[in-house]
């Protein structure tokens, strides 16, 4: 197995104080030590973290390559799991308010219950409630 001790996914911003202001607004904690005029880092959890980086900062790492993320184009889904519906439906009301798209309906599988939106800068994210109990108690039921 991979023994990964820190987890950075990046993503460009057209606006990094607007993305970061969006961003405190669904709450999430900018991360001082790896935030610059170029990049801010979200902490989503003790090594997981995503960069939010300016567009020209990040097409500096990638000569010859496009940014190809907008709102009619999809490079990643970033999927979080939250600690309950309720704590899903507020945070991507949070972030609806302060200016994001939803992707589409809410999905409810019985065990998992996810909803989605674009961001600022086009980028998808999925906030879902995965409740395993349920799940197990459903194959429990069924074996039986």
């Amino acid at each position: 197995m991979l023994n990964i001790q820190q987890a950075f996914f990046n993503l460009p911003v057209r606006d990094l104080d607007r993305a970061k202001s969006f961003f405190a607004h669904i709450g999430f904690d900018v991360y001082p030590p790896y935030t610059s005029e170029l990049a801010a880092c979200l902490n989503i959890r003790d090594t997981t973290f995503v960069m939010l980086v300016t567009e020209d900062f990040f097409q500096s790492g990638l000569p010859g390559k496009q940014i190809v993320g907008n709102d009619q184009n999809v490079e990643s889904i970033i999927a979080l799991a939250l600690d309950s519906r309720e704590e899903v439906d507020r945070r991507t009301e949070l972030a609806i308010a302060a200016g994001a798209t939803p992707v589409s309906e809410p999905s409810d599988a019985g065990f998992i219950y996810s909803r989605n939106f674009q961001d600022l800068d086009g980028h998808v994210w999925v906030f879902n409630h995965l409740d395993f109990a349920s799940a197990e108690a459903d194959t429990d039921q069924e074996g039986e």
